[in-house]
C-alpha cells in the first residue's frame, strides 16, 4: 500500500551541549547544566538514571547539574543501531547520529525515513515533561533552564524547518501560576503542544481531579495547544525494584490506562470542551476495554457515594469525551489495529519515536505501510499522517 509521508506525534531531541551554556543569563551559567566527558558506568533502575566515574568504565558525555551526573544513554539515541547492539551503555555525542541533536541532520533523517513532520519531546536529561528542572531545588535557575529550553526549541530546533519540526514546550510544574505564565508565552510563540505528566499525583504534584491545573488547561484549550502526556513522566509505581527491564518494556503502556481513566472521569473535558490531549506510546489494544468498562460504570454504577460520578458535571459518558478530546499514539500494535471499529480511527496516530529503541528508522514509512496494509487507503492515511497533522495544526 502507498501511504503519505508520516506525521509523528512522538519523537525526541537529544539535548545539544550548548543549550544552557549559551542561553542562560550570564549570572546563572556556572550553575547551569553542562556536558563533561567522563569515564564510568551508569545504572537505570526504576527510572532513576545515575552515573558513577570509574577508571574501567566507558567514555561518556555526561550532564552535570544539580549535584548529579546524567549520561547520554545508547537506548535514548539508538537510531540506526542494530537492535542487538542497543543497551544502557553511556555514550558520547561522537557515537550517536547527528540527527539526534542537530535540526538540519534530523530533517535529513526524516527524509530518509519518509517523515513529513515531527513533534519532539525532550530526551532523558531534561526528561519528557521537564522533571529535571521542575524538581530541582534552585527554582530561579530551574525556571531559567525551562525558558532557555523552550527558546532553543523555537529559535534553533524548529526555525528553518518550514514547519516540519513542531514546537512542544515544557512548563514549571512546581507552580501553576508560573506554568500558566509560561504557557501563555509559548502560545504567543506558536507552540503547538505542552508536555504534561501522565500522573502528576504520583510525583508529588496536585492530581488533575483537584482542579489545581484548570488554569493551565484553560490556556491550552483557548490557544489550541495540545496537552501531550508521555509514558514514563509519572514513573512506574507498580515496578518492583529488582524487576528486569523487560517488565516496564512490556507494561509501560498500561500506565496510560490510569491516565486515560483519570482524564475521562476528572470533569476536565466538560469544563474545557476544546481541550485536546495526546497520549504518547499509549498503544491501542487495551483502550476498547477501558472505554467499555468506563461507560458501564458511568451508566450502571452511579449511585450516590458509590462511584463519585457527578453527571451534572460530566453530562456525557466517558467514550464521548474520548472521541472528542483524546488522541492515542502507537508504534507497533497489530491487536489494537484490529479493533479500530471499537476504538475510532480518528483518534489514532502512528509515531516513529526517533531516536529511541522502538524507532523503526530508517524504514519508518515502510513499517507503517505494512502495519496499515489491511485498512482502506483513506483510513490508513489518516492514521499515519492526517490525524496528527490536524491535531497539531501542521500544514503538510
Amino acid at each position: 500500500m502507498s501511504i503519505p509521508r508520516l506525521v509523528s506525534p512522538d519523537d525526541h531531541i537529544q539535548e545539544p551541549a550548548h543549550v544552557w551554556e549559551t542561553r542562560l543569563p550570564a549570572g546563572l551559567r556556572d550553575q547551569g547544566p553542562r556536558v563533561e566527558r567522563l569515564r564510568g558506568r551508569c545504572n537505570l533502575g526504576a527510572g532513576d538514571l545515575t552515573f558513577v566515574e570509574t577508571d574501567d568504565g566507558s567514555w561518556a558525555d555526561v550532564w552535570r547539574y544539580n549535584g548529579r551526573l546524567i549520561p547520554i544513554l545508547r537506548i535514548a539515541a539508538a537510531a540506526g543501531l542494530p537492535r542487538d547492539e542497543v543497551d544502557i551503555r553511556p555514550v558520547t555525542f561522537d557515537e550517536i547520529r547527528k540527527g539526534c541533536y542537530d535540526p538540519a541532520a534530523r530533517l535529513a533523517d526524516m527524509d530518509t525515513a519518509g517523515i513529513a513532520a515531527s513533534v519532539c519531546y525532550p530526551n532523558m536529561f531534561v526528561r519528557f515533561c521537564g522533571q529535571q528542572f521542575s524538581f530541582a531545588p534552585d527554582k530561579e535557575l530551574a525556571l531559567a533552564c525551562i525558558r532557555a529550553w523552550n527558546d532553543f526549541v523555537i529559535e534553533e530546533w524548529c526555525d528553518g524547518s518550514a514547519g516540519r519540526l513542531v514546537p512542544l514546550g515544557i512548563v514549571p510544574l512546581w507552580d501553576v501560576e508560573l506554568a500558566v505564565e509560561e504557557a501563555k508565552r509559548l502560545a504567543d510563540l506558536d507552540f503547538r503542544s505542552i508536555s504534561f505528566p501522565e500522573a502528576p499525583h504520583v510525583i508529588g504534584l496536585p492530581s488533575i481531579h483537584s482542579g489545581a491545573w484548570d488554569p493551565l488547561f484553560d490556556v491550552c484549550a483557548s490557544t489550541e495547544m495540545v496537552i501531550s502526556l508521555h509514558i514514563g513522566t509519572g514513573g512506574f509505581p507498580m515496578l518492583a525494584k529488582d524487576a528486569p527491564a523487560a517488565v516496564p518494556n512490556v507494561m509501560a503502556s498500561f500506565n496510560a490506562g490510569y491516565t486515560l481513566t483519570d482524564l475521562l472521569f476528572s470533569g476536565v473535558f466538560a469544563r474545557f470542551p476544546a481541550l485536546k490531549t495526546c497520549l504518547a506510546e499509549s498503544q491501542l489494544g487495551w483502550i476498547p476495554y477501558v472505554l467499555s468498562r468506563a461507560d458501564f460504570v458511568y451508566e450502571e454504577m452511579c449511585g450516590e457515594g458509590f462511584t463519585g460520578i457527578d453527571k451534572a458535571a460530566m453530562p456525557h459518558p466517558p467514550s464521548w469525551y474520548f472521541a472528542h478530546n483524546v488522541w492515542v499514539a502507537f508504534f507497533r500494535d497489530p491487536v489494537g489495529l484490529s479493533l479500530l471499529d471499537r476504538l475510532g480511527a480518528g483518534q489514532v496516530l502512528y509515531e516513529t519515536d526517533y531516536p529511541h529503541t522502538d524507532t523503526m528508522w530508517p524504514s519508518c514509512q515502510d513499517a507503517a505501510a505494512e502495519m496499515v496494509a489491511h485498512l482502506d487507503p483513506e483510513t490508513a492515511a489518516d492514521i499515519v499522517a492526517n490525524n496528527a497533522a490536524k491535531l497539531f495544526r501542521i500544514d503538510i
